[in-house]
């Protein structure tokens, strides 16, 4: 067993000086309380003319048998630059190219590499009340708006929106909100979608007051307030929108409009999603459409 005993290192070299001074192995073996073998040990590794002092050696191997290969490693830590998502979905990439490894491995590697986002000990979970179930496309479609400040007067808005069951997305920019620009986001969302909207989820924002519920040929359900996981889905794709897209860009409308469309293309066809297990918005919709 590995000792972290302080003293281990001046006692060893006491006992290497009885032995050189003359004394058997077996005595000094008693007299310390340690096999005979231990002693030996510490003889054969110690100086012939004496020592003071014997450090504690970790007995860990340099090398484990089953070890991942630097390739290997390198995939890991590559997938994770080029993405910069969880350990679950490089896990995910690396089994598409046929290398097969325990998520516990990726975790890890990424760990030591310090590419791995810590979790907050502090951050507090609320439970979210009971939704219509998402049991087809449109059944339940969040939206939401992103506030991004300009400067301490003006203020430019992204509309987003995402179906819980598919997590098809759409995003839109824009300079001002109001029920009125909600409705039409709508409506250019329908348009877009290859399914319809037949419950639509928002918080309590001004942009969708009543006027907007009586405007859209939908229904639609607030959030409870001060709830955000009432609406975790929309949530999580605001940050990963930003994160992927919008903070990349100055924070203008019509740059943010021309780069849009790209990103939901790549979001909607390209990117594996964990919640549908790593399968794309677009194959969901679909395979629903070819069943149905």
């Amino acid at each position: 067993m590995y000792t972290t005993n302080p003293r281990m290192p001046r006692l060893r070299a006491k006992a290497v000086n009885m032995v050189l001074s003359g004394k058997s192995v077996s005595s000094v073996a008693r007299y310390f309380g340690y096999s005979k073998s231990a002693v030996s040990k510490w003889v054969n590794k110690s100086p012939t003319g004496g020592v003071n002092f014997i450090p504690t050696v970790s007995s860990r191997p340099h090398h484990h048998p089953r070890e991942l290969s630097k390739d290997v490693v390198g995939k890991i830590i590559a997938y994770k630059k080029k993405y910069n998502r969880c350990s679950d979905v490089i896990h995910q990439h690396l089994i598409n190219d046929g290398i097969h490894v325990s998520l516990n491995s990726v975790k890890r590697k990424l760990d030591y590499a310090g590419l791995i986002k810590k979790r907050s000990p502090w951050k507090r979970l609320h439970k979210s009340i009971k939704r219509p179930q998402a049991l087809k496309p449109g059944d339940l479609v969040m939206v939401d708006t992103i506030h991004l400040m300009i400067n301490e007067r003006k203020r430019i808005y992204v509309y987003t929106l995402i179906d819980v069951y598919s997590r098809w997305c759409y995003a839109l920019a824009t300079d001002k909100i109001s029920a009125g620009k909600s409705v039409d986001f709508l409506k250019r969302a329908g348009a877009l979608a290859d399914f319809k909207f037949k419950c639509i989820q928002s918080d309590n924002g001004s942009e969708f007051s009543q006027h907007f519920s009586e405007r859209i040929k939908t229904l639609h359900r607030h959030s409870r307030v001060r709830k955000p996981n009432d609406n975790s889905y929309v949530e999580r794709f605001n940050r990963t929108l930003q994160e992927e897209c919008l903070d990349k860009l100055p924070t203008n409308v019509r740059i943010f409009n021309r780069a849009l469309p790209t990103y939901l293309n790549y979001y909607n066809t390209e990117r594996l999603h964990m919640g549908i297990e790593f399968k794309t918005p677009n194959y969901l919709i679909n395979c629903f459409q070819a069943i149905g």
